[in-house]
């Protein structure tokens, strides 16, 4: 490597310190962390010797552009609907970027603009999408390569809390707003099962739910993820019968969520009784008692309401949807409500004061990927590829690092001149994946292979 280089990272949310501190490893880089607000990107800099903090608005074209154009590349941890904004000014300055989110049409509308300026646009590049990319494809082209084909592949991923603070009737906790999280629950979900194309709509992904078999330790429920059926062109599995990557939850997830889902909790139209103009003081059992269109507010009518709406039969099930819900405080008249506008908005108030990590406790990412394959002699096996890491209490959660990290090799290996594949990329082919995949092991980051 030679000289200084230099990096615009947008944005200072959790993943981007240990997005940071791996780069700021080299002591040929210099970093500028921007942030609408400087304030929030100094809190970042002040950690790291050497790195700049500056005040940046995305949505202002020509500041983009003058930023941008002044940075050898920019990494870009903003939000998605900003990166084709970002990418089109690396573009006019012949200058890379690097995202950790799935290729958008409006960013695949510019590979060719990409490519023409010469430049890398890496993407998908953190933990779901990215970790799960390159193990997947690393099986996949040992099999190709063997002579074999992969005629099955099943892939799901959850970012859970540890097994020993999982202490809660959703066993899910919050590191940051619990809103993406609900809104996830409204997703459809279209796979490919046993030849058959399967479609779930959002109303029914948590009745889709069905036991992941990982470790005899974690008692772990899966559900397709948004649309995976394109996966089988992707990967180059074309005879693959199933194709699903999925989220993965604790067990008991899906039948709590899914309460929620029936009572009507996903609704985000504003509601005046939950209006911040409303001068009432608002117990939870009134928001709940209008929720669901009862006529009585007492706790024990809107216990009953809400038992109605439990979709599952199993007796110890039921039992334990009825415990969350009376944790959760909803039909009590000594809980105050936020007031937060929507349904959907008080509820994650609640969700976050009630889930959030607290002090010491540790988060975890679980990551499985299940492969049948037919080998060039007939015979079949089946072969696992499992990710398991834990945060480090009161230091980097597992799910920053595993995003944050991997976004931090890439960008090296591109300053490096490692990775040369230009225009808007994903890690598909070997030459992006492999040397990211090389690097990973030395930063904690790995996956145990069995073949049975």
């Amino acid at each position: 490597m030679s000289g200084q280089k230099s990096i615009l990272l947008l944005g200072s949310g959790f993943v981007a310190e240990p997005c940071l501190e791996y780069l700021m490893r080299s002591g040929n880089n210099v970093v500028t962390v921007a942030c609408r607000r400087v304030e929030k990107a100094e809190e970042l800099a002040v950690k790291y010797p050497g790195t700049k903090a500056t005040s940046l608005d995305v949505e202002d074209d020509s500041a983009l552009d003058a930023a941008v154009a002044g940075h050898d590349l920019t990494i870009s941890l903003i939000p998605y609907t900003q990166h084709a904004r970002v990418m089109k000014a690396a573009i006019k300055a012949k200058k890379h970027v690097v995202t950790t989110s799935y290729i958008s049409p409006a960013m695949e509308e510019l590979d060719q603009a990409a490519q023409e300026a010469g430049i890398i646009c890496m993407n998908e590049i953190g933990l779901d999408p990215g970790i799960d990319h390159l193990y997947a494809l690393k099986i996949i082209n040992e099999v190709h390569a063997q002579g074999g084909k992969i005629t099955s592949f099943e892939s799901f991923c959850g970012g859970l809390p540890a097994p020993e603070d999982s202490n809660n009737p959703l066993g899910y906790k919050f590191s940051w707003s619990a809103r993406g999280v609900l809104l996830a629950l409204r997703n459809n979900a279209r796979y490919w099962q046993d030849g058959k194309l399967v479609e779930i709509q959002g109303k029914d992904l948590m009745d889709s739910a069905r036991p992941i078999y990982i470790y005899p330790a974690f008692a772990t429920v899966g559900y397709g993820n948004r649309d995976s059926s394109h996966y089988r062109e992707r990967y180059n599995i074309p005879h693959a019968q199933t194709c699903v990557r999925g989220t993965m939850r604790y067990q008991g997830f899906p039948e709590f969520a899914k309460t929620l889902v029936n009572m009507g909790f996903l609704d985000d139209a504003p509601q005046q009784l939950l209006s911040a103009a409303n001068t009432e003081p608002l117990p939870w059992n009134k928001v709940t008692a209008q929720l669901l269109g009862s006529s009585s507010d007492s706790p024990s009518r809107l216990l009953e309401a809400i038992e109605a709406k439990i979709d599952t039969q199993d007796p110890e099930a039921r039992k334990r949807v009825m415990h969350g819900v009376k944790w959760l405080g909803i039909t009590s008249p000594e809980v105050q409500a936020a007031k937060r506008g929507t349904y959907l908005d008080v509820l994650c108030a609640r969700l976050e004061d009630l889930m959030m990590y607290g002090e010491g406790e540790r988060d975890m990412i679980l990551l499985q990927h299940k492969f049948e394959v037919e080998n060039k002699d007939g015979s079949n096996n089946t072969r696992t590829s499992v990710t398991l890491m834990y945060g480090e209490p009161n230091g980097f959660t597992a799910m920053a690092k595993t995003v944050g990290v991997p976004c931090g090799i890439a960008t090296q290996l591109i300053l490096d001149g490692k990775i040369t594949k230009t225009g808007v990329i994903a890690p598909m082919t070997p030459d992006v994946y492999q040397p990211i995949l090389d690097l990973l092991p030395s930063e904690g980051i790995n996956a145990v292979e069995e073949t049975i």
